[in-house]
């Protein structure tokens, strides 16, 4: 996180309007919410579970069994049959 001082960003009556609650101490403005990037989508961590899903589900509908890709992609028969399972839900 970059530290800016609020002389060099700040109108001088915004700066005088906080001059009253704080001073000299740092303080944290957090982004509104509708610019924060969702979980993942930075980081590409959305993205790389999506497909990962897809490919379970492809490779269900395929004919693999639950423990062929307990095997293949590391994960619990619960998680496998989770993906599954919800992927069948949105298809309805």
């Amino acid at each position: 996180m970059n530290y800016k001082n609020g002389r060099d960003v700040l109108p001088p009556s915004l700066l005088s309007e906080l001059q009253k609650y704080i001073q000299g101490e740092l303080i944290y403005i957090p982004k509104p919410a509708s610019k924060r990037a969702g979980w993942g989508e930075l980081s590409g961590a959305r993205k790389w579970l999506a497909e990962r899903n897809r490919q379970i589900i492809q490779d269900y509908m395929s004919g693999r069994s639950i423990a062929e890709l307990e095997r293949k992609f590391h994960l619990s028969a619960q998680s496998i049959r989770k993906i599954v399972g919800k992927s069948r839900r949105t298809a309805k």
